[in-house]
């Protein structure tokens, strides 16, 4: 008798516990794609416009949908001090990243080097993961090795340095620096906040401090269906699916966890980029994925529970 309610007792939680993992890896694969697209339609708006136009008006059009959202919802709206950690994050993950990296981009920097140091995100995150009291094993710290292999087979015929200066390579490092710490810090202080009113905050924060540099530019783009177009996908699909996707996901796992599925970016753009822009999708590419999905899902999967 013991016995047998024994094993009811443990196959009760692992039952219980299996529709949750199906439901974050679901989660992961969706936040994979959408984000991956924002490259894509990203690469295509700036060709009809200069980057921090474009990172203004997407900043600000995605916080009026998600202020619109809380007010239809009556969210509660947070104290100053909740407030101020959403701010933090929208400055890091938001503003530093993306301005970083468009600006750097915009100095002379390749693209490949850029998608490099963002594709090995979940390297910096998990080395400071510690810091907000999550450990990383030495499973996880394989899958990371293996997925950062995959990323730089993916991108091998893409990175070179070109002839741009260490400034700009140094701003990559900001908006390396600005996703990594964001995350954690939004892991941290920021997920208890109500979803919609926290990424109105983080989005707005992100669209002041670019708006001087927006200026700069003369908010340059030439009306183009094509520029609407991106930055219409870049404001419903990016920023409003793609934050909401991360902000779920952080709520619900390890931030160190969560960085990982970053490895899956580039291998995905690639393949976006082969079915809407035309790029080349190579055997090389190809086994890059593969060996990008084989480091997500050891640095991914949960671990075995033992009776």
């Amino acid at each position: 008798m013991s016995s047998t309610s024994s094993t009811i007792a443990v196959s009760r939680p692992l039952a219980l516990r299996s529709p949750r993992i199906s439901a974050q890896a679901a989660l992961g694969l969706l936040f994979v794609l959408v984000w991956s697209s924002g490259y894509v339609a990203g690469k295509i708006a700036l060709t009809h416009g200069a980057a921090f136009t474009l990172l203004v008006l997407r900043f600000a059009g995605a916080a009026l949908i998600f202020a619109l959202l809380a007010i239809a919802a009556r969210a509660s709206w947070p104290s100053l001090r909740q407030a101020a950690h959403s701010v933090v994050v929208g400055l890091l993950s938001l503003a530093l990243q993306f301005g970083g990296i468009y600006f750097g981009v915009q100095l002379g920097a390749e693209v490949g080097v850029a998608a490099l140091l963002v594709g090995s995100m979940p390297l910096l995150t998990a080395a400071l993961a510690p810091l907000i009291g999550e450990r990383v094993t030495a499973r996880a710290w394989l899958g990371l090795a293996l997925g950062l292999g995959g990323v730089v087979l993916v991108l091998a015929d893409r990175i070179g340095f070109g002839g741009a200066g260490p400034g700009a390579y140094g701003l990559l490092l900001l908006g390396l620096v600005g996703i990594s710490i964001g995350t954690l810090y939004q892991k941290r202080f920021a997920t208890a906040i109500d979803m919609r009113v926290g990424l109105t905050i983080q989005h707005a924060a992100a669209a002041l401090v670019l708006l001087p540099f927006a200026f700069g530019e003369n908010f340059r783009q030439d009306g183009s269906l094509a520029y609407f177009g991106g930055l219409g996908w870049l404001v419903a699909v990016n920023s409003v699916g793609g934050f909401a996707l991360l902000f779920m996901l952080l709520r619900r796992g390890e931030a160190s966890r969560v960085a990982q599925l970053f490895f899956l970016i580039p291998p995905v753009t690639a393949v976006l980029g082969l079915l809407f822009l035309g790029e080349n999708f190579s055997v090389l590419k190809l086994l890059g994925f593969a060996l990008a999905a084989l480091g997500v899902y050891l640095g991914t999967r949960p671990m075995r529970m033992t009776a």
